[in-house]
């Protein structure tokens, strides 16, 4: 079921129309959150064989995107901050994932985790503000794709 509104439809983390984009296939988990897999091409590399930090800047900003969709929420960022732990090695593949920690009518904080081989290499906490003038995405149902 798809989540976004049109404004999102070119999405550089997880539009499948944007030829430039990452190109991520969320997915909706049980407890809320959500998550997608980056094969952290050599494309993204920054320093040699490490992904680049913006790049994993921008895999934690969308996957808490897609996790506002997943709850029906359109808002958009507010605050990132990123703490980054290891370095992520290009050439094999990475989970991100996010979920909601608290919200109120208009704000949304939540936190996301970039893991690589059972380590979390890199976290994030962002406050979302909603946006009223967009209507509300429809949520998915557990376990359903989030695809832009």
């Amino acid at each position: 079921m798809r989540v976004h509104t049109p404004a999102h439809a070119n999405c550089i983390v997880c539009s499948s129309s944007n030829e430039h984009g990452l190109g991520l296939t969320f997915r909706n988990l049980p407890d809320g959150s959500v998550e997608a897999v980056f094969d952290c091409d050599q494309t993204f590399e920054g320093y040699h064989n490490v992904l680049h930090g913006g790049i994993s800047s921008t895999l934690l900003d969308g996957a808490m995107t897609n996790c506002m969709f997943a709850h029906g929420i359109h808002a958009l960022t507010a605050e990132l901050n990123v703490k980054f732990l290891h370095p992520v090695a290009c050439g094999q593949s990475a989970t991100v994932r996010a979920w909601i920690t608290r919200s109120t009518a208009r704000l949304h904080l939540l936190q996301a985790e970039i893991s690589q081989n059972g380590q979390t290499m890199a976290t994030a906490t962002g406050k979302f503000l909603r946006i009223e003038e967009e209507p509300d995405p429809e949520p998915i149902a557990e376990e359903t794709d989030v695809t832009g």
